[in-house]
């Protein structure tokens, strides 16, 4: 899908602006950067809609490595080549390599103190309540296109990782089949 077709802009961002952009995001929300990322290409840039917001996270997580660092490097190859691609990925990880450096010498020095142990015990509940908001965000289109599709696979998925605690990938392999052979149906 092409760009404009993507965002309804006519302009794609140059190199630059893709690694601002992905500098943000990865200064906003060091160690979780998936709702930053989509606050900032859907909703502050509009460079992806929702939709295809999700498409591309989708194709991301089918490849191999960090979801968030192939997306960087499939917006940024999309927007602007090789060039952008690189600009989003050295905007995504240049500040946070830095960052955790600096960091880990620190804690290693101010590690054992009870007032940081609780300090980070917080930043991860801050964490999980913006992954939470970031998938109802993440669920509504698909919701609203299809809700009596989407919704009790969401409800199995959330129920055998989330409650009975089955391994991730047994999960997608039994219901991938499944929600496929359903959504495929559901066209004709």
């Amino acid at each position: 899908m092409e760009p404009e077709a993507q965002s309804g802009q006519t302009g794609a961002p140059a190199p630059c602006a893709l690694f601002l952009a992905f500098l943000s995001i990865a200064l906003s929300g060091f160690g979780g950067v998936l709702p930053w990322a989509r606050r900032m290409l859907v909703d502050n840039k509009a460079w992806l809609t929702p939709e295809a917001f999700n498409e591309t996270l989708a194709l991301c997580q089918s490849l191999p490595g960090p979801n968030i660092v192939n997306m960087s490097i499939v917006v940024g190859s999309r927007f602007a080549g090789a060039r952008g691609a690189l600009a989003a990925f050295a905007g995504l990880t240049g500040a946070p390599v830095v960052i955790v450096l600096v960091l880990g010498l620190l804690y290693g020095h101010f590690g054992a103190l009870p007032r940081l142990q609780g300090a980070i015990l917080g930043l991860g509940a801050a964490a999980s309540g913006l992954v939470a908001a970031t998938a109802a965000k993440m669920a509504t289109p698909l919701l609203r296109r299809r809700p009596l599709l989407a919704a009790p696979f969401m409800v199995l998925a959330f129920a055998g990782v989330g409650l009975l605690h089955f391994p991730l990938p047994w999960v997608l392999l039994a219901l991938a089949p499944i929600s496929v052979a359903a959504a495929w149906r559901w066209r004709e």
